[in-house]
């Protein structure tokens, strides 16, 4: 393979652990503070509105919001989310991610410290505030998306986009139970302090060890930079001038990516928002109990996505499944088992140990998604993946106040099993219909818009491509 001949020919000098690596880590903790801070209020909101806890802890403030208002809370940081998705995702691609995922994160985590103030004084503060995080965060996916296009191998695609991603489950992990323990011994105004600083510091490493490209990293190795910038030079360097939108926008797989991509955040919101609030209403948790269940599923799907894209990796590069058969199943795992599991869930009744199970294997299985069509963006065009990200993820996370909206308008004075069974029906439904539709139109293929294209219709690509990786190999 060609790759293989690159690492030979880069010998041994290349490092095991490299300035890409650090990327990796730092990236990760970058993710894990961005969901830490997005799901902490689905977490502090049950206390919030606890007045039961209000002896506890003399002088904390409590509010008189029902389940519909509780839905628009949770659901206001996604009108922030979704518009700067699309010019954040351009703007990486143009100036470079660096800055702009940091400053993403840092603008949330000030907000983040502002909450408890602004919740206090007004709840349309309060809406304005969740609206400014997710203006922050929204930049967020589509330039590590771009900073990924610039550092990963083709070979090293899904280990890295999903470790990075992987993020947001070990953010739900961690933020989950330790926001529970705080509303619990302390305050809930404390799960705001402590998560906006934990970002703040994050803000600073990121800043010193990572930068835009190899080529510009003042501390990366030679044989790493070369390493990188050969596996990458074949398809930049006939990228296009411009972003073809008009070949993206009619392009097959990019409507399948899309179409997988929101019915599954339509799944996976109806979790990630709501899963306590059912957790203390139907199985009757307490708010302790309550976060640590809730975390559990999140810290299996962590486990899960970091496990499946070594394996995936390593069946496309063995040439065992084909990259675009291997992107199928990975994404079929990570909605029909979700769908089964909420279907099971729907009619598990009060049963604390079924139900606790089924959405374990539900969320757990949502893991194998970094390996499928989020990994399928970066393969059908790595020139515009900030652009593909922001485009498809602000589709996709109209979700995020689309499913909060449709449960609390469900559950609003029915908070009881039958409601919640047309929950899980409709998530389960969504879920199929969108893997339905990456399975017949979907692909892993590079697309030809992703580079020039000759009069004759097809890639440019005057040089044969493993040549000029040889040449620019043997010329370090």
């Amino acid at each position: 393979m060609p790759s293989s001949r690159i690492e030979r020919a880069s010998g041994s000098n290349l490092p095991k652990f490299g300035q890409r690596h650090i990327l990796v880590i730092l990236g990760l903790f970058g993710f894990a503070n961005v969901y830490a801070m997005r799901v902490n209020l689905s977490v502090a909101i049950v206390d919030m509105v606890d007045n039961s806890n209000s002896s506890k802890h003399r002088g904390e403030t409590h509010f008189d919001w029902d389940e519909n208002t509780q839905g628009n809370i949770l659901g206001a940081f996604f009108y922030g989310y979704v518009l700067t998705q699309l010019p954040g995702g351009r703007m990486a691609e143009l100036v470079g991610g660096k800055w702009l995922f940091g400053g993403g994160v840092l603008i949330t985590s000030i907000f983040t410290l502002l909450t408890p103030i602004a919740a206090k004084q007004s709840i349309y503060l309060f809406y304005a505030v969740r609206v400014i995080e997710g203006l922050g965060e929204g930049v967020t996916f589509p330039a590590t998306m771009a900073i990924i296009a610039k550092w990963a191998t083709p070979e090293e695609r899904s280990r890295f986009v999903s470790t990075i991603f992987a993020g947001s489950s070990l953010g739900t992990v961690i933020s989950m139970p330790i926001s529970g323990l705080l509303c619990d011994y302390v305050n809930w105004e404390s799960v705001f302090y402590v998560f906006g600083v934990l970002g703040v510091v994050w803000f600073v490493f990121w800043a010193y060890f990572v930068y835009d490209s190899p080529e510009v990293h003042p501390r990366i190795s030679q044989a790493e930079k070369q390493y990188i910038i050969t596996s990458l030079i074949e398809c930049e360097s006939s990228k296009p001038s411009s972003i073809p939108w008009k070949a993206i926008l009619t392009s097959a797989p990019v409507w399948a990516i899309t179409a997988t991509h929101v019915t599954q955040n339509f799944g996976y919101y109806v979790l990630l928002t709501e899963l306590p609030s059912y957790m203390k209403n139907i199985l009757h948790f307490d708010i302790k109990s309550n976060a640590f269940l809730s975390a559990l599923p999140y810290l299996l799907m962590w486990a899960v996505s970091m496990s499946v894209s070594h394996m995936v990796d390593y069946v496309i590069s063995a040439k065992t499944l084909s990259r675009d058969l291997a992107r199928k199943l990975s994404n079929s795992t990570a909605t029909l088992v979700p769908a089964l599991a909420l279907l099971g869930v729907a009619f598990s009744g009060h049963s604390k140990i079924l139900s606790v199970t089924l959405l374990c294997a539900a969320v757990g299985a949502n893991g194998f998604i970094y390996s499928g069509e989020m990994a399928a963006m970066i393969d059908i065009g790595n020139n515009f993946a900030g652009s593909l990200m922001g485009f498809i993820n602000a589709l996709g996370n109209t979700m995020g106040f689309i499913a909060p909206k449709v449960t609390g308008l469900l559950t609003n004075n029915h908070n009881d099993i039958p409601h919640w069974q047309i929950v899980f029906l409709i998530a389960a439904g969504v879920y199929w219909i969108g893997n339905l539709v990456f399975l017949v139109y979907g692909s892993s293929d590079e697309q030809p818009w992703n580079r020039q294209t000759n009069v004759t219709g097809k890639i440019q690509d005057t040089v044969d491509s493993e040549t000029r990786r040889d040449q620019r190999t043997l010329s370090t």
